[in-house]
């Protein structure tokens, strides 16, 4: 089963960080759209989550 896409504000929401946090987690890499929305960018919350950890320990991607 493909788990559900959620958009970068309710990413934001579930990783308590900012929506310009998750931007910039896309632009350094640690995290990437698994798909679109119109011209909104959707996120798996197990990625975003990954994406906090990496970050937060201290990983390059």
């Amino acid at each position: 089963m493909n788990a559900p896409l959620i958009s970068g504000d309710l990413a934001a929401t579930e990783a308590d960080v900012s929506p310009a946090t998750i931007r910039k987690w896309v632009q350094l890499g640690h995290l990437e759209a698994a798909g679109r929305q119109g011209r909104r960018a959707m996120y798996r919350l197990e990625d975003v989550f990954a994406a906090e950890r990496s970050v937060r320990l201290g990983h390059a991607t």
